[in-house]
């Protein structure tokens, strides 16, 4: 059994360990930057929004008829 801190290699020579390490420093993940992006405004991506689009259409309707 290989101790955590030896080097796993690829194929290639890649070192495992020190490609996640850099990844786990980079910042947002994919899925982390599609839920920002839907909460805050973005293209495409009202299915990731936690948003009531019905409860948005009823306040539309109801300040229109207001005015």
């Amino acid at each position: 059994m290989q101790n955590r801190d030896e080097e796993q290699l690829t194929a290639s020579g890649t070192n495992i360990n020190d490609v996640k390490q850099k990844n786990a420093e980079a910042g947002l993940s994919y899925n982390e930057v599609k839920e920002l992006l839907a909460k805050t405004g973005g293209y495409g991506t009202g299915k990731y929004s936690d948003t009531d689009s019905e409860e948005v259409k009823a306040q539309n309707n109801q300040s229109m008829r207001n005015m």
